[in-house]
């Protein structure tokens, strides 16, 4: 059985908007960890948990540069502790978060190290001094301090408790944070577009690194950030999920090279969207870089058209082992009016036939 969240904006309402998802029939909500643009995740996790009764929570996704991993741990099992069971901890290498203080995505290799460290939070574990050298080499040595005594080893020593361990979810778009996921994570949420190959051929790289690195491929989950609007115009469903798409497209060419099974004409749309990105214009309907996105390749990387089609093309993700889905609808810069007719017909139409 495929669940499906709804990726949000954390805002001061997000009780209001979480009540209405769940009234709506979506299975959880997935709010954006990202400063600059929008509110405290963890805050809007927690009031959209308190206001509902079974649906679920995630960052969607945080990152590893803005907080340490222990206070990543500690926020997210805090959340846990008020909705046992019901949040889960989205991550990935960052992208506007970090691009807001200057930064690029985190390095792989320091990534997979920050998904060990959480990991070990998570269940209660000890993590040596030495191996942490996060953030908190800003701050000299304890020894400084002479103390009589002190800790000789990092934990969150209220971890872990009865509301079970967190869950991690990794977005992925690339081999090596797919690997990595693979080897630390319990879910693997890519972010390479809604074609079935795409999503085949990143399942493909996930099982092969559990695989190697001597774990179990059966116990790893998947899911996926799939940019969707539904209305009867197709035209218009193409105009409303631009803005958003643009966004998750260029995470497979965001250091320039295209990143998985493409077609000549899907990579050279690709190379322009890399060209013309404007962080300034993120996720915006009426950016440059949603301007450059075909009819085709629209179709091709998101799911749009009538009712049918999106429930037709949200099956064929399913049957493909994925479940868990993410749903991105209308951005910023579109028609409000036309954006509410796809919530409506997602909800009435869509939702209804998805579920089990």
């Amino acid at each position: 059985m495929v669940r499906i969240f709804q990726q949000m904006v954390a805002r001061p309402d997000s009780s209001q908007t979480a009540v209405r998802l769940e009234e709506q029939g979506f299975d959880g909500v997935s709010f954006v960890d990202s400063q600059n643009l929008s509110g405290d995740v963890y805050v809007a996790m927690t009031t959209a948990a308190q206001a509902t009764e079974t649906l679920q929570v995630s960052s969607g996704v945080t990152n590893p540069v803005t907080r340490h991993p222990a206070v990543t741990a500690g926020a997210v099992a805090s959340v846990n502790r008020l909705a046992p069971g019901r949040v889960q901890l989205g991550i990935g290498r960052g992208d506007s978060a970090l691009a807001h203080l200057g930064r690029a995505p985190a390095r792989v290799a320091d990534f997979e190290r920050y998904l060990q460290a959480v990991q070990a939070y998570l269940r209660g574990e000890e993590i040596p001094f030495e191996e942490l050298n996060f953030g908190e080499t800003l701050a000299p040595l304890v020894d400084e301090l002479e103390l009589a005594d002190t800790a000789g080893t990092s934990k969150i020593s209220w971890l872990p408790g009865s509301a079970g361990k967190v869950p991690i979810e990794v977005s992925a778009t690339g081999p090596r944070v797919i690997s990595a996921a693979a080897r630390h994570a319990e879910r693997v949420m890519f972010a390479l577009g809604a074609d079935p190959e795409r999503i085949e051929w990143g399942i493909q790289i996930a099982r092969d690194a559990r695989i190697e690195a001597g774990l179990d491929a059966d116990e790893l989950a998947y899911g996926a950030y799939i940019n969707v609007v539904c209305h009867s115009d197709l035209e218009r469903a193409r105009d409303l999920v631009r803005g958003g798409l643009s966004t998750f497209a260029r995470f497979s060419v965001m250091h320039g090279e295209v990143i998985g099974p493409v077609s000549d004409a899907q990579r050279k749309v690709m190379n322009e969207l890399h060209e013309n990105y404007d962080m300034k214009s993120h996720t915006r309907a009426d950016s440059q870089q949603a301007s450059v996105l075909t009819p085709e390749f629209v179709d091709s990387y998101a799911i749009v058209g009538n009712p049918e089609v999106c429930i037709e093309k949200v099956g064929m993700l399913e049957t493909l082992g994925l479940d868990k889905l993410i749903f991105v609808g209308a951005t910023m810069g579109t028609n409000r009016d036309i954006a509410e007719q796809s919530d409506t017909l997602i909800r009435d139409e869509v939702l209804p036939s998805l579920a089990h």
